[in-house]
């Protein structure tokens, strides 16, 4: 089993490769590929396992993203896709070689944080992923989806226009980057993406309208990709399904979930991304009708470098916790004290007696505050040296901010 690089020349291979692990067939595209969601690969960074006879069976690839962090950092990072392997040639170490060198690559590449999104959960913590965001579905029936009416001081002064998404694209991605440059967790978009139209829905060319919000001044700060269902022939309403609500502050989501909720002829809108942490819910006259489901975890953060990542978020609080941290995959284990002062970090190796002990996959978990190290340490993935380490901890790496991300890819 050879493991190699990829180049455009392999494109064709490539896709045919992870369509037959996945179970897929490629559907139409455009004569330059636009419009597939595989389109924006970047096969020089793609990967792919050759068996003894020549036959490409596995493959693994890599989007250069950059993710925001804590305190407001961004940084560049690895986004681990189309990782697969053709049934005819599971379990004989192909997706570990190909997951090692992938790794190799990334840190090559001088980066120290690789992100993922899971198709199964039990397969990447053993590489040293771990969860470190979730999101929910919420659905709102259209006859109890009125909204209070907001307190004093939070009135909204803007306004909002109908478009579909074809007519829009620019402003999109521009509100869209604004967005994740405030919101810990997420993802760029590049450009590429949305010139290719890469992805889902609003960057695809699936049609969608799209509902724009505009300050006072005409700028556009937010916007909701909506799309309806068939038409219910009995009830004579269909399903209204929102892609994803953009918006740069709460005021504006607000305005945007008061539009699509008061749209005629729909029994229910289904908003496919909103985090458990969001006031929507509380914003509903009736707090029963808002019904969430399909909880996911959805970004998996993997840490390749400790120090630099722990010294690129923000922090909060000062404290100083020390850290021993297992990467069994890389067979690296080594013990760090994190010291915080003043909204800033030092990480240095140390041979003082740890806090904590974890595997790297519980650091990612931890990283961006989506889960609080107390919550795994009565999970028993991190154990709790000394008492009260865990409550030390939990202060540390608290965030202002939940993480959250809704990027496909």
């Amino acid at each position: 089993m050879e493991i190699r690089a990829t180049t455009e020349q392999d494109r064709e291979a490539f896709v045919a490769t992870m369509n037959s692990a996945f179970g897929l067939f490629p559907g139409p595209t455009t004569e330059d590929g636009g419009g597939a969601w595989w389109s924006a690969f970047e096969l020089d960074r793609g990967l792919v396992a050759v068996a003894d006879d020549g036959r490409p069976v596995g493959t693994a690839a890599a989007y250069t993203f950059e993710l925001t962090l804590p305190g407001g950092a961004v940084v560049p990072v690895s986004g681990v896709t189309a990782v697969g392997v053709a049934p005819t040639h599971r379990r004989r170490g192909a997706l570990t070689a190909m997951m090692r060198r992938q790794l190799a690559d990334i840190r090559e590449r001088g980066e120290f944080l690789s992100v993922l999104l899971a198709s199964e959960a039990v397969i990447y913590r053993r590489f040293g992923y771990g969860p470190a965001t979730w999101t929910n579905r919420l659905t709102v029936p259209r006859r109890r989806a009125d909204l209070i009416t907001p307190r004093a001081g939070g009135e909204d002064t803007g306004t909002v226009e109908l478009l579909r998404s074809d007519d829009c694209q620019e402003i999109l991605e521009d509100v869209y980057n604004r967005y994740r440059l405030a919101q810990p967790g997420a993802l760029s978009r590049p450009h590429r993406w949305w010139a290719l139209r890469a992805g889902q829905p609003p960057i695809s060319p699936a049609p969608r309208y799209i509902v724009l919000h505009r300050d006072a001044a005409g700028v556009p700060d937010g916007y909701a990709s909506y799309a309806l269902g068939d038409l219910d022939r009995v009830t004579k309403t269909s399903i209204l399904t929102v892609d994803e609500v953009i918006a740069v502050d709460d005021e504006v989501f607000t305005t945007l979930a008061r539009t699509v909720l008061g749209h005629d002829l729909i029994g229910q809108v289904v908003f496919k991304h909103v985090p458990a942490w969001h006031p929507l819910r509380w914003q509903l006259e009736d707090i029963r009708s808002g019904e969430t489901s399909a909880e996911e975890d959805w970004l998996w953060v993997r840490l390749l470098d400790v120090p630099r990542a722990l010294a690129a978020r923000g922090w909060i609080a000062d404290g100083e916790l020390v850290l021993d941290v297992d990467d069994a995959f890389l067979g690296e284990r080594n013990r760090y004290l994190l010291t915080v002062r003043d909204g800033k970090a030092e990480c240095v190796e140390t041979e003082r007696e740890p806090d904590l002990t974890l595997d790297v996959s519980d650091l990612g978990s931890i990283y961006l505050g989506g889960a609080t190290p107390s919550t795994l340490v009565r999970a028993g993935r991190i154990q709790a040296h000394q008492a009260g380490a865990a409550a030390v901890a939990d202060t540390l790496f608290r965030t202002e901010q939940p993480p959250h991300c809704l990027h496909w890819f």
